[in-house]
């Protein structure tokens, strides 16, 4: 099997939330699964949930991941992430890129559902590829209005190299 690039925008985000071994990490849109590839990579005892609402996204991820799929440390589902149910209290952080539902629509209950599931000093990371300038403030207001209306201490980091603007909420 030929090996898949990882784009740069995927490995700054990866890196910058730093996964950590024990981590369980949820992570919104899966997509191709280059993320979950990053973030597997760095899991002993932890494990990461990836959902997508695309039955291709979820097959793209269980293939790409083959091996950790296999060893327990990632599971793949085809899910909403407003119908998710995870044991309460044991996300050490959430993990999305390119998400839109954060910014483009009323999401309440799925940042409600998160802050009751991310753990005391736990995150959620919202990262956003800046391709196209002008839209950067609007990503940026509606991303940090959903988290801090939902209970997270927001703050916002925007990288010039590669264009990645990312919305962190900590709980």
């Amino acid at each position: 099997m030929v090996a898949q690039q990882i784009p740069a925008r995927i490995r700054w985000a990866v890196e910058f939330m730093d996964p950590q071994p024990a981590d369980h990490v949820l992570e919104i849109g899966c997509g191709p699964g280059a993320a979950a590839e990053l973030i597997t990579g760095r899991l002993e005892t932890g494990k990461l949930f990836a959902i997508d609402r695309s039955e291709s996204g979820v097959d793209r991820t269980k293939r790409r991941n083959a091996e950790a799929v296999k060893a327990g440390r990632l599971t793949v589902r085809q899910i909403d992430l407003a119908t998710l149910r995870v044991p309460v209290k044991r996300l050490h952080k959430v993990f999305a890129f390119n998400v839109n539902l954060f910014w483009v629509r009323e999401c309440q209950d799925e940042v409600a559902l998160l802050h009751e599931r991310v753990v005391p000093g736990g995150a959620v990371f919202l990262f956003f590829e800046a391709k196209v300038p002008e839209q950067v403030p609007k990503i940026i207001k509606g991303a940090s209005a959903a988290l801090s209306e939902g209970g997270f201490r927001v703050s916002v980091i925007d990288n010039k190299q590669p264009p990645v603007v990312g919305v962190i909420g900590r709980r």
